[in-house]
């Protein structure tokens, strides 16, 4: 029995074995710990997180999908759960939530394309969660739409800790934008070229050498990013506020995996346009710093 703030809560029995086990393990090893009442942030809009804080956990293993039910409940959630991609597009349909935690070995509809679809409806906060830390993985997530990719096993408080962290982040909103007054009419928005590829940022068509190229949202920003910069350097810091909506200062708090969410779009990104790092066509590593133009 763990005893969670006021809730009890039994252990679940151990079925599984291998990483399912030590992610169960290392939960129910440290549940006490977690009892801190929710915390309250304020949005960049100026709206506190605890407005409609709702989740769904989308997981297969009853056990673990329990377990983040807890989790998330203590983080001050409301929580539903589904055991498969379908039923879990469906709660959030039903819910709007504002995080949703997506397994992604699940039978059926892995987490993947399940990820894709609920982001083709919805702006929710997207967790993914995988006892597979490959980089292709991690990778394949983010471009999938994850907005966060956790390794298995983990502690409830940095899971709790990396949600509060993406509620400070504005999110990106699917509505279409209002539309610009008559008085103010759009004014064109031209190429933006380098070595045969070409962005268009009013569009937000990409071609290389001809051919049209699709990109994620993430990915057309950060090339978007670099050809506007020409050869002047772009740190990960300044690309990942700039994901965010935001310019880097000095004083925000970029965390590793930050970071690293900026190597793996760079990658995915270089993957798509089919250049090398070692010797790129368009996009130079400036090590220990960010990514520039090539000559």
């Amino acid at each position: 029995m763990a005893i969670v703030g006021a809730i009890a809560i039994p252990h679940p029995p151990l079925r599984m074995s291998g990483p399912d086990r030590k992610f169960q393990t290392a939960f129910w090893d440290i549940m006490t710990d977690v009892r801190a009442p929710a915390i309250t942030s304020t949005a960049p809009e100026g709206a506190t997180v605890n407005e409609a804080r709702v989740a769904v956990v989308i997981e297969d293993e009853e056990d673990i999908r329990s377990l983040l039910s807890a989790v998330l409940t203590q983080a001050g959630f409301t929580v539903h759960g589904a055991g498969d991609g379908e039923a879990g597009l469906e709660l959030v349909r039903e819910h709007s939530p504002l995080v949703t935690t997506l397994d992604v070995n699940m039978p059926g509809m892995d987490g993947f394309e399940t990820a894709k679809r609920i982001r083709a409806l919805s702006t929710t906060y997207i967790v993914m969660l995988s006892a597979r830390t490959e980089e292709i993985d991690a990778l394949q997530g983010l471009e999938a739409g994850a907005d966060d990719y956790v390794a298995k096993p983990f502690r409830p408080r940095e899971l709790r800790a990396r949600i509060d962290a993406m509620l400070r982040r504005p999110r990106h909103h699917l509505a279409t934008p209002p539309a610009v007054p008559a008085s103010e009419p759009i004014a064109p928005v031209g190429w933006l070229e380098h070595q045969g590829v070409r962005l268009n940022p009013g569009t937000r068509i990409v071609t290389v050498d001809g051919a049209d190229l699709d990109l994620t949202r993430s990915e057309f920003d950060i090339l978007a990013d670099l050809l506007g910069s020409g050869r002047r350097v772009r740190a990960k810091t300044d690309l990942a506020m700039m994901l965010r909506g935001e310019q880097y200062t000095g004083v925000e708090f970029i965390s590793d995996s930050d970071a690293r969410a900026i190597e793996v779009h760079v990658a995915n990104l270089r993957r798509k346009l089919g250049e090398s790092p070692a010797s790129p066509r368009w996009i130079e590593t400036v090590r220990g710093v960010g990514y520039r133009l090539t000559a």
